[in-house]
C-alpha cells in the first residue's frame, strides 16, 4: 500500500516539520495493559477427588508487549500463579486444574472475578457441555456424533469421554463446501476428548462472502449474518458500446439489527462481538459501532439498507413503527400469481421468485416483480413500508455467462447487465411511473433475511398507492406491512468498541500485499476515514462494546444495531478485469467506483501515509 520511497519521504517529511517548529520528534514507549474476562468452571459439581478445570481470558488491550501474573484464590487462599506474556492486542486463555479432597462449597477468585464451585462427598458421573454449530447461513446442517444423527446447531451435557464428528462436505443447499472449524482444522471429521466442556463451530464457505458476523449469547459464539455484502468491488455498472466498462462505487456500509435474546454481556462488562473471514476474499474494515436505541414500548424499531444510488440522508435512520401494522389489500408477483399469504405474516415462508441472469437476452430481462395496492392511505402524513426479504446471487457461473454475452456483441452506450432494483407508482393517467432515483427500492441482504424500512412518504402522486417493486436480481419476501403512524421520538446512543485483529484459522489464500498487523486494532474502526483495518481469509476482528450504559427510562424498550463500514474483494470476482488480488489498488470513499480511473487515488496525504506506515506492516507475498 505505500512504496519505499514514499515511506523514506513521509519519514524525511516529519522529521523536518519538527525541526522547523523547534521540537525534537521521540518514539514514546507503548505501554501494556492487562484486562482479565470471562471466568469459567466447568463443572460446577463434583465429587471429591474429581477435576474442575477454571480458565479465564487474559487480553493485552495494550499496545506495547508485557508479562502478566494471574493467580487463582479459592476460599480466600493463594492455589496457584501462571505467567503469561502477550503482544500488544493478544489473548490468550488461562486454565488451572483443581481438585479438592472434602465436600462443601467453594468460593473462586481471579483479579476482580468470582465463582463458586461445589464438591459433593461421593464421585459422580460428569458432563460437559458440548455444543456444535456450522454457519454461515440458518439452514440446520446434518452431522453424525458417534454415529448417531443430528443437526445444528446441537447442544447437550454428555458424560466424559471420546467422541467422532462427521460433519457433511457440503452444506444442504450443495452450493457451500466445508472450509474449516474454528480452530484451524480443515478436516470435517474429528476426534474429540470431552473432558471439558467444548464450542465447536464449522465453518462453509461458497464461491464467495462477506465477513461473517457472531455475537457471544452467553455460553458461545452465535452468528448473527454476512455484512456489508453491497460492499463488493468491482460490481459493473453499465457497459459502453465500445466494450469500455464503468464500475460502480459500492457502498460500505450496513446496519444490522441484533437479536436480543442473544446479544449478552461477558461479565457484566461488555458486548463481545467478532467479525471472521470465511471465504478467500480481502476486506477493508472501516468503521464499527453499536447504536444503541431506546423507545416506546408500543413500537419497533427497524433501520434501512443501503444502496449507492439511495439519498444518504433515507440510510441508515432508525424508523419507528406500529407493532400492528397494516396489511396490503393484495399482492401479485410476475406470474399473475397471488403471494399476500406468503407475506402477510413473519413465518419463513417466502414468495417465489426469478433471476434475471437467466433472461433470454440483454434487452429481454424477466424481472422478478411484486405488485402491491396498499389500500386508502389518503390521510397518512408517513407511508413506511415493512420490509422482510433475502437475496440469492445465483450461481457464479450464470452470471459469468451472462456477463459474457454482453462483451459478444455491440451494445448500446450504457447497458446496465445487472439494473438495480426500481418501485414504480401511478400517475393520474394510470400509467406506471418510477420513483425517484435517490429513494429507490433497495437490494435485501443475502444468506439471512432482514427485516428493514422504506420510507414511502411523498413518493404517490395521487391517491392511487398502488406500487410495483421490481428487481433483476432473485429476490423474495417472507413480510411486507404498512405503517401510518408517526414517527416517535427515541434515543439513541453511540457505544465504540476495542478491537484487535488476529489470525483465526490458517488459509492458503493467494491474495497478497501490505495488510495490517495483528493487535490492536481501535483507533482504525473509530471513524470511517479510509483508514482500514485489512484482513484476508483466516481473519478475525475482535470487537468489545464497554457495557455501562444506563437501563432504558420507564416504558421504554431498548434494541441495539450494529452499523458497520466494509468492503471487500475476491479472486473469482475479478471476471478477467486485472484488478488483482492484491490489497493495491485501495478502495477509499470519495471513488467514482472500482477500480476507478487514473484520474482518482487513494489519499496519499501525510495523515494517511503514517496510517499505511504504522499499521499495514504484514506483507505477504506468493512465492
Amino acid at each position: 500500500a505505500i512504496s519505499k520511497l514514499q515511506a523514506i519521504l513521509v519519514i524525511d517529511l516529519i522529521i523536518v516539520a519538527f525541526a522547523a517548529g523547534g521540537y525534537y520528534y521521540v518514539q514514546t514507549s507503548k505501554q501494556a495493559e492487562f484486562r482479565v474476562t470471562n471466568l469459567t468452571i466447568d463443572p460446577l459439581e463434583a465429587g471429591v477427588g474429581q477435576t474442575i478445570i477454571i480458565s479465564v481470558n487474559v487480553t493485552n488491550v495494550g499496545e506495547g508487549a508485557g508479562e502478566y501474573s494471574v493467580g487463582l484464590i479459592i476460599n480466600d487462599v493463594s492455589k496457584e500463579i501462571k505467567r503469561v506474556q502477550l503482544s500488544g492486542g493478544a489473548s490468550t486463555i488461562v486454565e488451572f486444574t483443581v481438585t479438592e479432597a472434602k465436600e462443601g462449597t467453594y468460593t473462586v477468585k481471579i483479579g476482580n472475578l468470582t465463582g463458586v464451585f461445589k464438591i459433593t462427598a461421593a464421585p459422580i458421573t460428569l458432563t460437559r457441555k458440548l455444543s456444535i454449530t456450522a454457519v454461515p447461513g440458518a439452514a440446520a446442517v446434518p452431522f453424525t456424533l458417534n454415529g448417531e444423527s443430528y443437526s445444528t446447531p446441537y447442544s447437550a451435557l454428555l458424560t466424559e469421554g471420546t467422541y467422532t464428528i462427521n460433519m457433511p462436505k457440503t452444506d444442504p443447499s450443495g452450493s457451500m463446501n466445508f472450509a474449516a472449524w474454528l480452530d484451524g482444522s480443515t478436516n470435517p471429521s474429528r476426534t474429540i476428548s470431552l473432558t471439558r466442556s467444548m464450542s465447536l463451530t464449522a465453518f462453509y464457505q461458497g464461491e464467495g462472502s462477506c465477513p461473517s458476523l457472531f455475537i457471544w449469547n452467553g455460553n458461545s459464539y452465535v452468528y448473527v449474518a454476512e455484512v456489508s455484502n453491497h460492499g463488493w468491488l468491482g460490481y459493473i455498472r453499465y457497459i459502453n458500446e465500445d466494450g469500455s466498462i464503468v464500475f460502480w462505487r459500492n457502498n460500505p456500509w450496513d446496519y444490522i439489527p441484533l437479536d436480543k435474546s442473544q446479544l449478552q454481556t461477558r461479565d457484566n462488562d461488555y458486548y463481545d462481538m467478532t467479525l471472521i473471514q470465511i471465504s478467500d476474499e480481502i476486506f477493508y474494515l472501516d468503521s464499527a459501532y453499536m447504536l444503541v436505541v431506546d423507545h416506546p414500548s408500543d413500537v419497533n424499531v427497524y433501520s434501512t439498507m443501503v444502496e449507492q444510488y439511495i439519498d444518504p440522508n433515507f440510510m441508515g435512520q432508525i424508523y419507528t413503527v406500529s407493532k400492528n401494522p397494516l396489511t396490503p389489500i393484495s399482492a401479485v408477483n410476475q406470474n399473475g400469481e397471488n403471494v399476500l399469504p406468503q407475506i402477510s405474516k413473519m413465518d419463513g415462508i417466502f414468495t417465489p421468485g426469478i433471476n434475471g441472469i437467466n433472461s433470454p437476452l440483454w434487452n429481454n430481462i424477466s424481472w422478478n416483480r411484486l405488485t402491491l395496492n396498499l389500500g386508502n392511505l389518503s390521510n397518512a402524513k408517513q407511508i413506511k413500508l415493512i420490509v422482510r426479504a433475502v437475496v440469492d446471487w445465483g450461481d457464479p457461473k450464470d452470471y459469468s455467462d451472462w456477463l459474457n454475452t454482453f462483451f459478444a456483441q455491440q451494445v448500446p452506450n450504457g447497458t446496465q447487465p445487472t439494473p438495480p432494483p426500481y418501485m414504480e407508482v401511478k400517475d393520474a393517467n394510470g400509467n406506471w411511473v418510477r420513483v425517484p432515483e435517490s429513494r429507490q427500492f433497495p437490494i435485501p441482504p443475502d444468506t439471512v433475511a432482514r427485516t428493514f424500512v422504506v420510507d414511502l412518504t411523498g413518493l404517490f402522486p395521487t391517491n392511487d398507492y398502488s406500487l410495483r417493486i421490481n428487481n433483476f436480481w432473485n429476490v423474495t419476501f417472507d413480510y411486507i406491512g404498512v405503517d401510518t403512524t408517526p414517527q416517535e421520538n427515541v434515543t439513541i446512543q453511540r457505544i465504540d468498541p476495542y478491537a484487535s485483529l488476529y489470525q483465526a484459522f490458517h488459509t492458503n489464500s493467494n491474495s497478497t500485499g501490505n495488510f495490517t498487523r495483528y493487535g490492536d486494532v481501535t483507533q482504525l474502526v473509530l471513524n470511517a476515514d479510509d483508514k482500514f483495518v485489512i484482513g484476508r481469509q483466516g481473519d478475525e476482528v475482535s470487537l468489545k462494546f464497554p457495557a455501562n450504559i444506563a437501563p432504558p427510562p420507564e416504558n421504554m424498550e431498548r434494541d441495539i444495531f450494529f452499523y458497520v463500514s466494509l468492503w471487500f474483494k475476491d479472486e473469482e470476482g475479478n471476471w478477467g478485469f486485472g484488478f488483482g488480488f492484491s490489497v493495491d489498488p485501495l478502495p477509499f470513499h470519495d471513488m467514482s467506483g472500482f477500480p476507478y480511473p487514473p484520474t482518482e487515488s487513494y489519499p496519499y496525504d501525510e495523515d494517511h501515509l503514517m496510517y499505511l506506515l504504522e499499521y499495514n506492516t504484514r506483507t505477504i507475498t506468493i512465492p
